[in-house]
């Protein structure tokens, strides 16, 4: 059945009661970062379980996955990525998302669900705002990284502080 998965994987990994390897997202609780290793993880309980305003779970050497929690009425904040491509996609929630050429000219503007993608391509401006009656919980992928390694940034204050301070 696992022919193709080398026996050294199986060797190395955590078995639960059942002899079943036990999935990264069952030992740790999306605690850290784990890039560059191989993770595999339950992407939309780590969303929905994520209480940080951003939270890198993920990060490569080309591309980094962060799990966000956006509280009703905020937003993510207008931003741009000049070398970012972005994807997004919401768990839980809706919101609005506009995107543009120019700060104040945000010309693509369309509502958006749970279980919808967003694709922001690298030197448009956007902002995702929660327009729902409850946090909206999403995972954005980075190509290539955007935040440093590690990155946790409990409130929307401190993601701002330190994206001035690190001019990201």
């Amino acid at each position: 059945m696992f022919n193709h998965i080398p026996y050294f994987y199986y060797q190395n990994r955590r078995m639960n009661h059942s002899n079943v390897p036990l999935r990264n997202h069952q030992l740790n609780h999306f605690n850290r970062d784990y890039g560059p290793q191989p993770y595999v993880v339950n992407i939309d309980s780590a969303t929905k379980n994520n209480q940080s305003f951003r939270k890198a779970l993920w990060t490569g050497g080309h591309l980094q996955v962060t799990l966000m929690s956006i509280d009703v009425g905020d937003d993510i904040g207008l931003e741009i990525h000049p070398q970012n491509d972005q994807f997004l996609r919401i768990e839980q929630g809706q919101g609005l998302v506009q995107v543009g050429d120019q700060p104040n000219h945000l010309t693509y503007v369309q509502h958006v669900q749970q279980d919808d993608a967003i694709i922001i391509p690298a030197g448009k401006w956007h902002n995702l705002l929660n327009t729902g009656p409850i946090p909206l919980k999403l995972y954005s992928i980075y190509a290539p990284p955007h935040h440093p390694h590690g990155t946790v940034h409990e409130t929307k204050a401190i993601a701002i502080a330190a994206e001035e301070h690190h001019h990201y």
